[in-house]
């Protein structure tokens, strides 16, 4: 994954295809995209191309091209996240915790979610 790093743009159309849950065309992508951007036909389809060669999605020649994301979106986070812990926290999930947990802006109802969350995951 660290060789295909996909650009916030790139995952706004990733996150369109993921929440369809089946294989959109350009068009469609873009309709879903206006409904928060204004990105022209020209930008989408740059896009989409730039995701078909770093291999996260792949086409499908019907009447048009349709587009399916090649990755789960679970699987998209779960790789981001280990990329982040290893850049900035050494690898070391705990240190995340840590640095979240003496966060200022977090509240002591969410410390009290990720105490309840790890308590009740590692039963």
């Amino acid at each position: 994954m660290a060789d295909r790093k996909i650009s916030d743009a790139e995952l706004e159309i990733l996150e369109v295809l993921w929440a369809a849950g089946e294989a959109l065309n350009a068009n469609e992508i873009r309709a879903r995209l206006n409904q928060k951007k204004d990105w022209e036909r020209t930008t989408v389809l740059t896009l989409i191309r730039r995701l078909l060669d770093k291999g996260v999605i792949s086409q499908e020649k019907r009447e048009v091209y349709y587009y399916m994301p090649c990755m789960e979106r679970s699987a998209y986070v779960k790789e981001e996240t280990k990329s982040f812990v290893n850049k900035f926290f050494k690898g070391s999930a705990k240190n995340l915790a840590a640095a979240l947990i003496t966060d200022e802006n977090m509240s002591g109802e969410e410390i009290e979610e990720l105490r309840a969350y790890f308590r009740d995951s590692f039963r």
